[in-house]
């Protein structure tokens, strides 16, 4: 994550306001949640979703308006409440979250240098502004969706607010620039763009606005229609007097699509406020899930996989999230475990390569800000990112574990006779780039290395890894051939053993193979050392 540019040194770490806690102590991490001051229905949406933020963690709230001046102005006496409030409660360390959308923000910018002086001996951090998350993003993304019809011949623009002058109203842009970058993801605008209205006590405001409003009304009246979207949180003293309002007086009568919602009230702020509060808290063993991705196909291979996952589900909260990183299935699991009380969660893909489905899932989980192809479309939109206030931790790759040499090894003694008179061939799915098969070969023939350790294996004739490279049809007919050769000429001399080197099952092996002369395995991986190997992964990501 980016630093914010205004107070990048207090994210990195620095405390301010106090000495820092010995590292025997355990801290009693507070929450100072910072808002603007928007008047009577603003405030009181703002107090809605801090109370629910509340339940789940020590949390106050203190309002700071546009006159705020630092200690002694009428606006102390709302930080020192919370303040008080937050030391009652035992907190040792104050982690302050603005409810500014922009780090930039000329009001939360007067506020944090002064912010020490309310808590003198605490150490007090400040959490990054709403718009370095991509939650704060979807809110955009939504309210843009429920007013886009055809996007490709429509102009969108979004409307900050706030800016003081050149510089802040560049700073400002940026971030905005950041929410409509995420939104083109899905989004395909004929054209698009970002503008700042500035602040009512900026100099020369009157005229900066006069020019803003011009160029908002000459997109106008460019041929097709226009969205002006709200992307701030801004006064609200009752509906008809806020700023949303005011927005669509400005364009009373034109041909714009507008609704008079801005980013607050919206689900994803309350996710977004537990999140910030989950990374600066160390989760419990009992706030801690599990959602495991496998592959997924008929209900005997599931089942397999579900015997491999049964022994955990006594120690660990488990939900199963099968394919190939579907958004949906993938959020409905993270779901399941929030309502359990998981704030962080250990997400598994259960494929043979680490980097499988891994750009992906990245994604989905809001690990990555790169946007991979889905399965095998890579014109396909990217996939919807979850909603959640989990944090994240991954990995896979059960054929990279050594231990899978040792399923190999049960596989093949399973079948064979005389290993001086066997060739045994392990077949594995296989991947579409040479880059990625020779990976996954380099894989398989490490195992084999193992292999032949063993003193029955070392007696075999050969053991050889071969692909079959199953879902790309001119690539599986040249490796069907390639793989079918094999297996003819070593059957001249002796017994073939094919080891099904995938989860479970041989999938189409025996029928590609037809014809030939061979004994195979299909049981496939699915074993216990897999459930060691699962073990293994989320004990290493897992608080004990």
């Amino acid at each position: 994550m980016k630093p914010l540019p205004a107070i990048h040194a207090i994210l990195l770490g620095v405390v301010l306001g106090g000495p820092v806690l010995g590292l025997a102590e355990t801290p009693k991490t507070g929450f100072l949640v910072v808002a603007p001051d928007r008047g009577f229905l603003g405030n009181r949406e703002t107090r809605m979703v801090f109370e629910e933020f509340k339940k789940s963690c020590p949390a106050t709230l203190t309002l700071v308006g546009r006159d705020y001046t630092g200690v002694g102005g009428e606006y102390s006496a709302y930080v020192i409440r919370a303040v008080e409030e937050l030391k009652r409660a035992g907190t040792t360390e104050i982690v302050a979250i603005p409810l500014f959308l922009s780090a930039a923000d000329p009001l939360l910018n007067r506020v944090i240098p002064t912010l020490p002086a309310y808590a003198p001996g605490l150490p007090i951090r400040w959490a990054p502004a709403m718009a370095e998350d991509y939650l704060i993003a979807q809110i955009v993304l939504d309210r843009v969706k429920a007013l886009t019809q055809q996007p490709e011949s429509e102009h969108l623009i979004l409307v900050g607010v706030g800016a003081m002058d050149e510089k802040s109203e560049r700073a400002l842009k940026t971030d905005l620039e950041r929410l409509l970058a995420y939104v083109q993801r899905y989004k395909q605008f004929r054209e698009a763009e970002v503008v700042v209205y500035y602040d009512r006590d900026a100099e020369g405001t009157d005229k900066k606005n006069q020019e803003i409003k011009a160029r908002i009304l000459s997109q106008i009246a460019k041929q097709g229609r226009t969205l002006v979207v709200p992307a701030f949180i801004g006064p609200k003293f009752d509906h008809t007097m806020a700023l949303t309002a005011w927005l669509a007086r400005q364009f009373k009568g034109l041909n714009v699509a507008y609704r008079q919602e801005e980013l607050l009230p919206h689900p994803n702020v309350l996710l977004w406020l537990k999140k910030t509060a989950n990374r600066y808290v160390a989760a419990m063993p009992a706030e801690t899930g599990v959602v495991i991705m496998p592959h997924g196909a008929t209900q005997p291979w599931n089942d397999a996989v579900e015997r491999i996952i049964e022994p955990l589900k006594a120690k660990y909260k488990i939900e199963m999230a099968y394919g190939m990183g579907d958004s949906q299935i993938i959020q409905d699991a993270v779901t399941t475990l929030e309502q359990q009380g998981a704030k962080r969660i250990v997400f598994v893909r259960m494929y043979a390569l680490e980097h499988h489905v891994k750009a992906t899932t990245d994604y989905i989980l809001g690990l990555s800000e790169n946007t991979p192809g889905q399965g095998h479309d890579h014109d396909a939109l990217p996939p919807e990112q979850i909603r959640s206030a989990a944090l994240f931790s991954t990995f896979g790759g059960y054929e990279e574990d050594p231990a899978v040499a040792d399923i190999l090894h049960e596989r093949i003694m399973e079948i064979s006779k005389d290993p001086s008179q066997e060739s045994v061939i392990l077949l594995a799915h296989g991947a579409k780039t040479e880059e990625d098969n020779a990976r996954w070969l380099s894989v398989m023939n490490a195992n084999i290395e193992r292999l032949k350790k063993d003193p029955h294996c070392a007696k075999l004739k050969v053991i050889q890894a071969a692909t079959l490279r199953e879902d790309w049809p001119e690539l599986r007919e040249k490796a069907i051939a390639e793989i079918r050769q094999v297996i003819q000429e070593a059957s001249k001399s002796g017994r073939v053993l094919v080891i099904a080197d995938r989860l479970y099952g041989s999938g189409p092996y025996k029928k590609v193979l037809n014809g030939l002369e061979y004994t195979m395995n299909e049981k496939g991986l699915a074993h216990p050392l897999l459930t060691r190997w699962l073990e293994k992964g989320i004990e290493r990501r897992h608080p004990q």
